[in-house]
């Protein structure tokens, strides 16, 4: 069995995420306390308590998804005897790849949450409220979804995330979206629909936000990962500091390609793949890509049973 690590990015989150894991796991419990500690915030009230639309803030968000997963992967460590040095490669989706790298020992868990507070108040203030836009086209491929944004004109638009085939994100200034969202069908997409987000992640119009990231990582503690990490804008690994800091700039602005980094973690010989935390999302999206594959999800006592199971 060779396995890789993967951790969920924006989308995943819900009320009472991780609660039952810190209630069974006092190595869990210390996770989400030093979570706490460095925000300066009690996080985890807003994790287990809500409401949902204090959760849903980007900045808030990142962090909670992030402390969900290192918990879990910390219970994992412990519980079920699993070594991240052993694991073939890490991977985490749009903000998931702080987790990834934090649980590889590339960034201390209270940097990692420091540094997705940053990241998360940087991409909000990035655009107003209201003029950035993000939809999923499902059904059309890359070129369809290319096509649909090049019949429209205006502000800007561009592919965020080529998540599986046949699920793909757009994102850009909301006319132009709206646009595209409009005319997808022509191009083969069987539903478009806009996304309930604050901004427009993943495109040029975060630029803003990318420059606030360089300023940040540069004076962040990176080491090399304890094992190999995908790189969402690349789909390939990255393993020097600098190299780590200069992608995960990229990434605020750059696509995310989630398609092919599971393609070639597969084509490596990686046949399973262990989402780390909340929801099940990217189970779904590597069932799609990698239909030989075999996934599974641990984000709660249970799942930590079945894996030392399995």
């Amino acid at each position: 069995m060779a396995r890789a690590f993967i951790f969920p990015g924006q989308g995943s989150q819900s009320v009472g995420m991780g609660k039952v894991l810190a209630d069974a796991f006092p190595v869990a419990r210390e996770v989400f306390q030093e979570v706490d500690d460095a925000l300066g915030q009690k996080l985890t009230a807003l994790m287990w308590d809500g409401p949902m639309e204090e959760l849903t803030l980007t900045a808030n968000t990142q962090p909670a998804l992030m402390a969900h997963s290192i918990a879990a992967m910390r219970v994992l460590e412990k519980e079920a005897g699993v070594d991240i040095a052993g694991a073939m490669f890490v991977a985490g989706h749009s903000l998931g790849e702080y987790s990834a790298l934090c649980a590889a020992r590339a960034i201390s868990l209270a940097d990692t949450a420091r540094l997705l507070r940053i990241r998360g108040e940087a991409m909000q203030a990035a655009v107003p409220v209201g003029e950035g836009a993000m939809a999923a086209l499902i059904g059309v491929d890359l070129e369809g979804a290319q096509k649909a944004i090049d019949a429209t004109s205006g502000g800007a638009c561009e592919i965020a995330n080529d998540n599986a085939p046949g699920q793909v994100v757009i994102s850009g200034e909301k006319a132009r979206v709206e646009a595209v969202c409009a005319g997808a069908k022509e191009f083969g997409a069987k539903i478009a629909k806009l996304l309930p987000v604050s901004a427009p992640f993943h495109s040029s119009l975060m630029a803003p936000a990318a420059d606030r990231m360089a300023a940040a990582l540069a004076g962040a503690n990176v080491s090399t990962p304890a094992t190999t990490l995908i790189a969402n804008v690349t789909a390939a690994a990255v393993a020097e500091p600098d190299e780590i800091r200069d992608s995960l700039v990229k990434q605020v602005t750059g696509r995310v390609r989630w398609t092919e980094s599971v393609s070639n973690m597969a084509a490596a010989g990686c046949d399973t793949f262990v989402e780390v935390g909340s929801g099940k999302v990217l189970c779904g999206l590597v069932r799609r890509i990698e239909k030989g594959a075999t996934s599974m999800n641990v984000g709660e006592p249970a799942d930590v049973e079945a894996f030392s199971n399995a």
